[in-house]
């Protein structure tokens, strides 16, 4: 008679030093704080999707965060196996790509994608959403099927106030650097909210990093279509979370452009700015007609 063996990452959940954080539609999230004398999951020398030290506020022995696309009952069982174990290796690649082109992104500590289980480093920071002083998603409006909550990487004891106008047209700029690199690597993210980029301050004097999270939407792609209406979802992001925002939204786009000609003209070859800027504006005359039509 078969006897039936639970997957090593599904018995892991079960783990007394693994704690329930949160649920949306697509996924529970799960903290996971290893004892004192638990081995790391990399070795500090190895530099996977960001080394455990790679992240200002952060070490080989931070608690983790582990994301587990758990069986829809609603699917036929293959459908559902075949689209969890595509949806995972698509986040996990995506995020390895990112880190290998210099994109701030939490760094992957394992991946099963059979059972749709994701290790990734916990984030010592605050929701960028927060730093413009919104509340956490859930608290104003219905949440994201995508989304969880509160950013699935942001510890619960960071900061909550909102940050000073200097300080948040810096974050901006740092927005607007990370989404070229993250575009210019051809990764398209999916679902660009305040709530999916966390602020990670450094040392007085220093600047800090922004980090981009939740990569579960994410797809692979070069056409300007497709990196204008990424960057229309975080227009529309801004539009309705922060009343008032329409100059932050601008000192991202900004820096964007001109980083992304930077950037081409490094590599020699990609698209120009001027060719996105186009292409959003059609994305948003398309958005301002279905607006217009309910």
């Amino acid at each position: 008679m078969a006897v039936s063996v639970e997957a090593p990452t599904l018995r892991m959940l079960q783990s007394p030093h693994v704690e329930l954080f949160s649920q949306g539609a697509e996924a529970r999230i799960y903290i996971y704080t290893p004892p004192s004398s638990t081995t790391t999951w990399l070795d500090d020398s190895k530099d996977v999707a960001g080394s455990p030290r790679s992240i200002a506020g952060s070490s080989a022995a931070d608690q983790l965060i582990i994301k587990h696309r758990f069986p829809k009952k609603y699917r036929h069982p293959s459908l559902s196996a075949n689209l969890t174990a595509s949806r995972t290796s698509l986040e996990a690649r995506a995020l390895l790509r990112a880190a290998r082109d210099g994109i701030n992104v939490p760094a992957l500590r394992f991946v099963d994608e059979t059972q749709g289980v994701i290790g990734l480093q916990q984030i010592r920071g605050r929701t960028v959403r927060r730093c413009l002083g919104a509340g956490d998603e859930g608290e104003e409006e219905e949440e994201s099927e995508s989304t969880h909550t509160v950013s699935e990487h942001v510890l619960s004891d960071a900061a909550s106030e909102a940050l000073d106008e200097r300080t948040q047209s810096q974050v901006m700029i740092l927005i607007g650097r990370q989404l070229a690199l993250l575009h210019a690597a051809d990764i398209i993210h999916g679902d660009l909210t305040t709530s999916n980029m966390i602020y990670v301050e450094a040392e007085p004097g220093m600047l800090g990093r922004v980090v981009l999270i939740d990569f579960g939407l994410t797809s692979q792609s070069s056409s300007a279509e497709d990196r204008a209406v990424d960057l229309y979802v975080l227009e529309r992001a801004f539009a309705s979370t922060h009343a008032g925002s329409e100059h932050l939204f601008t000192q991202i786009l900004d820096t964007y452009f001109t980083e992304t000609d930077v950037i081409r003209k490094g590599k020699g070859k990609g698209l120009k700015s001027a060719e996105i800027l186009r292409t959003l504006e059609k994305v948003r005359l398309r958005g301002r007609k279905r607006s217009m039509v309910g």
